[in-house]
């Protein structure tokens, strides 16, 4: 298992990086490497390199030989290899684990901090098990909803259903991170869009909001709210929800996730994260302060009990909108 304070993704992204520069710094090509160690496929070179396969050491260790890496260097990388490669003690943390959730939490595995912006959802690491099945059944939906493909498009097989409850048990052991000695700083800002009434009955909101209030308490967990008319620096608007992970191993780069229902990105290329950073800092200043967060949650979702607005809907159908309501002049309103 990678000791703690490791992230396993990190750990692959390293050794590929500093494989690959062992490579050019021999003046090899690609093919040429493939050659000279007799791998049948010439994209198993790029998947190491790009940190998207489980390494061998044995293979690593072929490289090093023909990279002529001196024995510390070699040493070290093949330390690396071993650590990203045996992810059994770990995987014991998260027995249950969808591919795209197990990605967020190596990221998550190794992080010192993290910041997160969201418009319209509350961040995986912050649901409850209600508001998470909400979005979980609601993308499937529409996931049910797209048509055939086109008469001449070759079609692809579709990728096996997972179950919303197994799922949620994936979403749920991320969110154990957040509770251990060694968790990271975890700093949120949510905007006041993402907790109103398009996101789900009110029962279910109720439910999120005391939850972001009780996780608020932490003390290494900060969250903003920020309200729908807040000017962000120069009428800024950011253009899509996005996360930052800052690492303990300080030769591992920070890096940039944006996660969405039907395709990720990321990117740990220095000028792309330096302006999330940025954005992230505006938005933080032109929220609620951390302690009028959480009265803002508090009293919001005593709101929601005194409207008395029970759901006969299943979560993840559709309920009525909510009607307008007069401004009172209260920190919820605002």
């Amino acid at each position: 298992m990678p000791p703690a304070g490791l992230s396993p993704i990190m750990r692959r992204r390293r050794l590929g990086t500093d494989l690959r520069r062992l490579r050019e710094a021999a003046g090899l090509t690609g093919e040429q490497v493939i050659a000279a160690v007799g791998w049948a496929s010439a994209s198993k070179l790029s998947r190491l390199e790009n940190g998207r396969s489980r390494p061998d050491p044995d293979d690593v260790r072929a490289l090093l030989d023909l990279y002529g890496a001196d024995e510390a260097t070699g040493a070290e990388l093949l330390d690396i290899a071993r650590q990203a490669g045996d992810m059994r003690g770990w995987l014991k943390k998260y027995p249950v684990m969808t591919p795209q959730q197990r990605i967020f939490a190596e990221l998550e595995a190794g992080c010192t901090e993290i910041r997160e912006y969201n418009p319209v959802l509350v961040p995986g690491l912050l649901q409850t098990q209600g508001y998470a099945r909400l979005r979980i059944v609601s993308a499937q939906q529409v996931e049910s909803g797209v048509g055939d493909p086109e008469p001449d498009a070759v079609p692809e097989p579709p990728p096996a259903p997972v179950a919303p409850e197994t799922q949620m048990a994936a979403r749920l052991a991320r969110q154990s991170r957040l509770l251990r000695a060694d968790a990271p700083h975890y700093t949120a800002v949510l905007e006041e869009a993402a907790l109103g009434r398009r996101a789900g009955p009110p029962e279910v909101l109720r439910e999120q909001l005391r939850q972001l209030a009780e996780l608020a308490g932490q003390p290494h967990v900060t969250l903003h709210v920020l309200p729908r008319e807040a000017r962000i620096g120069e009428w800024y608007l950011p253009p899509t929800a996005f996360s930052i992970y800052l690492f303990a191993d300080p030769l591992d780069p920070e890096t940039l996730a944006i996660e969405g229902d039907f395709t990720n990105a990321m990117s740990t290329e220095a000028n792309t994260v330096n302006r999330y950073k940025v954005a992230f800092e505006w938005l933080r200043a032109a929220a609620l302060s951390a302690s009028d967060t959480v009265t803002w949650l508090f009293e919001e979702s005593e709101r929601l009990v005194e409207a008395g607005e029970p759901s006969t809907a299943a979560h993840g159908s559709a309920t009525a909108p909510p009607q307008r309501r007069r401004h009172s002049g209260r920190l919820t309103d605002r």
